[in-house]
């Protein structure tokens, strides 16, 4: 007999308050059906186009909008001063002076850069996006931002998307646990007009993009959206996210903003979610093109019945509400509804009390604190994997050997910011370079040569890095993606190093001096040919600020990597989407007619959750306290950790569960937990998870969450693709 789950109950921080509801109400009161429609429309501050047929700049109408109590929120401000001016407008011109919630792309940091997600995911310890997405929303408060577009928890296996750099990687595990540490990091509170909303995104499938094409078709099962898709979501409701933002794409046959099954149903009614739902850029006009709306009042009439609480940008709600309402094809009391919930959240952050910043305090006139460059360093630090390491050529020594730097990315103060750095600044990065010779001793050969371009076809500098090379005892080369290269609408077809850089790897290979490859990226590379060429690959992602320090820390061991992979690396594009969580098939791969390619191997060049140390851990055989359990009790399975090298070191312990006959086909491996040890040099740690119904349970075929009686295996090891397993049984009744 199996026992079924009982859903997650509703927010555990229901937020909005009687004082709340009852202040929200008394305003709502006061309003006309033009002012409620104000507080339901954003607009864009940082695009502001002039119509060449009036002359007449954008900025002059959201200015007049505003004075007249027509604009609920802006986005994309330059600083404090602006954003106090335009509050200013809403008390000299309005009755009510209900300030508007400024709006920003706040992704991974904000002046003080830290890694792109995907890197900070590869650290397996979400205390750091905890850590920086709260430093990253206080320095956005002092330039007048309340609501930072953040945390993006889409689900994402395809590296050609080029937003898998803003997502947590491919599994729903790692994301949902960052997710909740990224919401609670960022949504600050230090009392009226100091406090700031998250807003968890894309609400939902945005990362399944069909061919990994940014924008495209998203169609999956229900099965997939709420096995995959939607448990990060869900834990970024129950850990008090303020607000969602609707997405893109379509799912299933009906885009997102216009989606009353994600919108109402899953969100409203079996989440109990109280926030505001924002649209994403643009997305109401995009229903005419998807072709689900005919015109405008289509489209505006869609989403407020679907339950869409704010437009961002497209100017709908404005142009249409107010007549689709006077024409009674939209209830007030939905668009009430909606306001409530706004006010809310305004109220909630206290801008109805100080809704003004001190421009002496913003961050984009200040220099960066040095807390938040250190929290810089140790973030971008435990982001970096090191993929191989062949005899040992790291870690590097900082006396005595002459290293050659080579490569477009050696002396690069740019892309190692990564995409949405949309206020850091080039000139506060440490390049790879800098950080090598600051990190050398004194005396140490360092020749530095580029060699290449990021992606021209030019091999004018490969003779000067060839000679570098030739003059050095080793060389570290730095190659991968630019910033452009990766984040919104850049997806690429060919995961190759771009431009020459393959070239420049095999021409300095043939020197025969050892090369440590470091790579940095927005997404997974194919490069397969690459470990025959290099003796030490290290991922180093886009890290921000302190990328150059992060990294010689890494190559000269005063940082002994941690970093594990949030994302499986394919050997080549064909094998996409390749990731951790794949189903059983009736015929596995193994040769002719079964699941596998004539020209390829199926196995990932890198699995899920891999990663290297300059130590070596063992892992003992799984000790369970219980060999069978009931399905509504739990077990513990333990494993000891030895550390068997000769430095201190840190393993990401990782579990992993099968359940071997089920009602429904299950994945071959699912994570239900992980944990990140240090361990000293020769010593041990005993590592223990709990198992029960959470870690157990699957969708059963009634598509309730269920423990089904039967036979389950436990994996406990370094990553996806090894680790030592036991069998346990959950007893039928």
């Amino acid at each position: 007999m199996s026992v079924s789950v009982m859903a997650a109950a509703p927010s555990k921080k229901q937020w909005i308050t009687t004082e709340i509801r009852e202040q929200a109400e008394q305003l709502l009161s006061k309003m006309t059906l033009e002012d409620k429609v104000g507080q339901m429309t954003q607009f864009d501050w940082g695009y502001n186009p002039i119509n060449p047929e009036t002359g007449e700049s954008e900025h002059d109408l959201i200015i007049e909008l505003i004075r007249q109590g027509k604009v609920g929120s802006i986005f994309n401000l330059s600083g404090a001063a602006e954003a106090n001016e335009l509050q200013g407008l809403i008390e000299q011109h309005t009755e009510l002076k209900i300030p508007m919630v400024i709006g920003r792309d706040v992704i991974h940091g904000y002046r003080t850069v830290f890694p792109i997600p995907l890197a900070m995911a590869a650290a397996w310890n979400p205390e750091v996006a905890r850590q920086t997405s709260a430093a990253a929303s206080t320095e956005a408060l002092t330039d007048g931002v309340t609501w930072v577009f953040a945390p993006m928890i889409d689900v994402s296996r395809d590296p050609r998307w080029g937003r898998i750099a803003e997502s947590i990687g491919e599994d729903p595990y790692l994301t949902a646990a960052y997710g909740r540490a990224w919401v609670e990091g960022s949504q600050i509170d230090n009392g009226p007009g100091r406090a700031t909303a998250s807003c968890p995104k894309h609400f939902a499938g945005y990362g399944m993009a069909e061919a990994g094409r940014d924008y495209n078709t998203v169609d999956l099962s229900d099965r997939e959206l709420r096995d995959i898709i939607l448990p990060p979501f869900q834990d970024a409701v129950e850990a008090g996210a303020l607000s969602i933002m609707a997405s893109f794409n379509e799912i299933n046959g009906i885009p997102a903003c216009a989606n009353e099954y994600l919108l109402k149903t899953i969100l409203r009614d079996e989440w109990g979610f109280e926030g505001v739902v924002a649209s994403d850029y643009n997305a109401l006009v995009e229903l005419i093109v998807h072709g689900v709306a005919a015109n405008e009042e289509e489209a505006c009439e869609m989403t407020v019945l679907a339950g869409c609480d704010m437009d961002m940008h497209s100017g709908i709600f404005t142009r249409q509400l107010p007549k689709l309402v006077r024409a009674g094809r939209v209830p007030e009391s939905v668009v009430d509804d909606s306001v409530r919930r706004i006010l809310a959240m305004k109220i909630k952050l206290g801008l109805l009390e100080q809704s003004k910043s001190d421009v002496s305090q913003s961050a984009a006139t200040q220099p960066l604190k040095s807390e938040y460059v250190e929290l810089a360093r140790e973030a971008a630090r435990q982001s970096i994997v090191l993929l191989q390491n062949k005899e040992q050529v790291l870690p590097l020594s900082k006396a005595g050997a002459s290293i050659a730097v080579i490569g477009p990315l050696a002396d690069n103060a740019t892309d190692p910011l990564g995409c949405w750095a949309l206020d850091g600044r080039s000139d506060e990065v440490v390049t790879a370079l800098e950080g090598i010779r600051q990190a050398a001793a004194e005396g140490t050969s360092i020749r530095y040569a580029q060699g290449c371009d990021i992606d021209s076809d030019s091999e004018e500098g490969f003779e000067a890095a060839l000679e570098a090379a030739r003059s050095s005892d080793v060389v570290v080369m730095l190659l991968g993606e630019s910033a452009t290269m990766s984040g919104e609408s850049r997806s690429r077809a060919a995961l190759d190093l771009p431009g020459k850089q393959r070239a420049l790897v095999e021409a300095v290979a043939k020197l025969g001096k050892p090369i440590v490859a470091v790579i940095l990226s927005g997404r997974p590379l194919t490069f397969a040919w690459l470990p025959e060429q290099a003796s030490a690959i290290v991922q180093a992602w886009h890290l921000g600020v302190q990328s150059g320090n992060a990294i010689a820390d890494v190559l000269f061991g005063d940082f002994n990597p941690s970093g594990r992979l949030p994302v499986t690396f394919p050997q080549n594009v064909g094998q996409i989407p390749i990731y951790h969580y794949r189903k059983k098939t009736g015929r596995p791969p193994a040769g002719a007619y079964s699941s596998y390619y004539i020209d390829s191997t199926t196995e990932p060049l890198y699995p899920f959750g891999y990663g290297l140390t300059y130590t070596e851990f063992e892992y003992g055989a799984i000790q369970t306290s219980k060999s069978s359990i009931g399905a509504d009790e739990q077990l513990d399975v333990t494993v000891s950790i030895r550390n068997v090298g000769n430095l201190a070191g840190e393993e990401v312990v990782q579990c992993y569960v099968r359940d071997e006959v089920a009602s429904v086909t299950q994945p071959l491996k699912r994570l239900v937990a992980f944990r990140k040890v240090k361990v000293a040099a020769g010593e041990s740690v005993d590592v223990t998870f709990t198992i029960g119904a959470a870690e157990l349970a699957i969708l059963d075929k009634h598509m309730k969450r269920t423990v089904e009686p039967g036979d389950f295996t436990l994996w406990i090891g370094p990553s996806a693709g090894s680790g030592e397993s036991v069998s346990i049984t959950v007893e039928g009744r």
